[in-house]
């Protein structure tokens, strides 16, 4: 289930704004050079451990809401299929293509 729901994540997700990246970038560089190397790997270490917890956070906030989604599209009578979805996203390829 795990699997399949960062599958589905990654298909409907936003991909990372690139002004933000450049921003963590930028902080991070400013930071790296005011530090001696202890603190640095310290630094490091935090910022990969928000990282994962966001990584994690992210998703399991997409899930929350695939289930809420899933729940209102089951009371609507037109449950959601993900195979049945591909296959049309495969006919307009090969129509539009």
């Amino acid at each position: 289930m795990y699997d399949y729901m960062k599958a589905l994540q990654e298909r409907f997700d936003e991909k990372q704004l690139e002004h933000l990246v450049y921003a963590v970038q930028s902080a991070r560089e400013g930071l790296r050079d005011g530090v001696d190397a202890e603190s640095r790997r310290k630094l490091l270490r935090l910022m990969d451990a928000q990282n994962a917890l966001l990584v994690e956070a992210k998703l399991m906030s997409f899930m929350a809401g695939f289930k809420l989604a899933a729940g209102i599209a089951g009371e609507l009578g037109a449950p959601y299929s993900f195979d049945t979805d591909e296959e049309q996203k495969a006919k307009e390829m090969i129509t539009n293509g």
